[in-house]
């Protein structure tokens, strides 16, 4: 098995697994292959994403799990040993392809290409639900951050709370 960042020839692959993840979070849902492959192109991986997608693959090309990064600097600590982070978006292993070390692959080369880059950290959300990645990452040696929360503001709030900008001009 290999991991690095995903090159043209995993695409199609890509695409199969981002469908899969897809399904995955919004069970009873589907979308067109053609959809997802045009968001990883056009999205993803377009020249304003700050995203970088690695993946797990074999000699023969079967991409058997993914990650999401990206690189950000602290706002609260400017000091060179800390102000540089690693971000994990998401981290997807396909469902047969798990327990297998397939996570513990992609994990390894994110944390090495994270320390490659200058970082010191790497910070990821979990589902609350999601006990066996809760017991995976403990594995790993990561620990909960227990003074967070996450949030979230969807539509139709979001929209509500965007017109209450009267005036307020961006730019």
């Amino acid at each position: 098995m290999r991991v690095d960042l995903v090159s043209q020839p995993q695409y199609d692959a890509l695409v199969e697994l981002l469908c899969e993840l897809h399904t995955y979070y919004n069970e009873g849902s589907c979308v067109s292959q053609e959809m997802v492959r045009s968001h990883l192109i056009d999205n993803l991986l377009g020249t304003d994403s700050p995203l970088r997608l690695v993946v797990a693959y074999d000699d023969v090309g079967r991409v058997f799990g993914f990650a999401a990064i990206s690189l950000t600097y602290s706002l609260v600590d400017p000091t060179p040993e800390q102000r540089r982070h690693c971000q994990l978006k998401e981290l997807y292993i396909r469902s047969s392809q798990r327990s297998r070390g397939v996570g513990s692959a992609i994990m390894s080369w994110v944390a090495q290409y994270a320390a490659a880059n200058g970082c010191r950290r790497l910070d990821w959300p979990v589902k609350a639900t999601n006990s066996r990645g809760i017991s995976f990452y403990e594995g790993l040696g990561a620990q909960q951050v227990v003074e967070r929360l996450s949030f979230r503001l969807s539509e139709p709030r979001l929209g509500e709370l965007a017109s209450q900008s009267q005036g307020v001009h961006g730019g």
